[in-house]
């Protein structure tokens, strides 16, 4: 499973850039000759997607490393720093489109060659869908946080090309303002892509707790093995592709060392088949006595 899953996810990179480099060609030509604003943020909104598919694809070889003597943890992290890169970058770039859309707005410029754009929007919703849905099939097989967020960017851009088609078609028909309201519309889209990008990356450097509703299932899970009398102390946070999970189970006190040892290697076990190979788990044993002295203590 680890080799499966560190094939497939750089595949999924590599093959999203090589549609996208044909996509950006495409619609660089048709903004070229029509002077589209709304082209001109989709050709915008494609640069930076090669851009954080690039950005994505390097980080990922080194977020994939395993664990060394310097890096006791993984390298999981890395993909978090990229993703605050990126979206500065795409603040940026939002900025720029939105000032150049409310300027064509006051200043509007009748377009060259709209059926040229129309075409080339049509073409990119197809291409996107093909990068969709290869990405839709690494995600189903590797569970990959990076690629499930980039897949979907990529389902958002087909909303974006389709707006694109409407702008352009407006615009054509006299309706000038079209193609600046949708440019400002792009922009507005970028920017709210950022925000989810940054808080997202914030949240795996600051060791955000997994979901509940995955730590409910985590708790059952281990609540379901018959020598466990409870768990307590559960503390979740994930890096990368690699989640890491402690607690603490209550154990009979009568127990020997082994057997204890036996049962918390049967907890991490059935833990690892419901939620997978990519977790780190640490297991403190407690004889079921000290919760409830802990419990007795605070009561009084």
């Amino acid at each position: 499973m680890p080799r499966q899953y560190d094939v497939l996810v750089r595949f999924s990179s590599l093959f999203t850039m090589a549609i996208v480099s044909i996509m950006i060609a495409a619609k660089a030509w048709a903004w070229l000759a029509s002077g589209s604003a709304a082209m001109l943020g989709s050709l915008t909104d494609s640069l930076l997607d090669i851009s954080a598919s690039m950005m994505s694809f390097l980080v990922l070889s080194y977020a994939l490393r395993p664990a060394d003597n310097e890096h006791r943890f993984g390298h999981g992290k890395a993909e978090a720093l990229a993703g605050l890169g990126q979206a500065a970058f795409i603040s940026g770039s939002a900025c720029f489109l939105a000032f150049h859309g409310i300027e064509r707005l006051i200043n509007p410029v009748p377009l060259a060659q709209s059926i040229l754009g129309v075409w080339v929007s049509a073409f990119a919703i197809v291409c996107t869908l093909l990068v969709v849905a290869v990405q839709q099939y690494v995600v189903k097989h590797t569970e990959s946080i990076a690629v499930k967020a980039d897949s979907l960017h990529y389902k958002g851009d087909l909303l974006l090309n389709a707006a694109v088609l409407v702008g352009i078609y407006l615009a054509s028909i006299g309706y000038l303002f079209a193609d600046s309201i949708f440019a400002i519309g792009v922009a507005i889209y970028l920017l709210f892509n950022c925000w989810e990008i940054a808080k997202e990356s914030a949240n795996h450097l600051m060791d955000k707790e997994l979901p509940d509703e995955e730590k409910v299932q985590l708790v059952a899970t281990i609540s379901k093995h018959p020598d466990v009398h409870g768990v307590h102390d559960l503390r979740t946070r994930q890096s990368g592709k690699l989640k890491f999970i402690q607690f603490h189970i209550e154990l009979d006190q009568t127990l020997s060392l082994q057997q204890a040892h036996s049962i918390s290697d049967q907890v991490c076990k059935k833990i690892r088949t419901v939620f997978g190979e990519h977790i780190d788990i640490m297991v403190h044993q407690d004889p079921v006595s000290i919760p409830e002295e802990m419990c007795d203590s605070q009561k009084s």
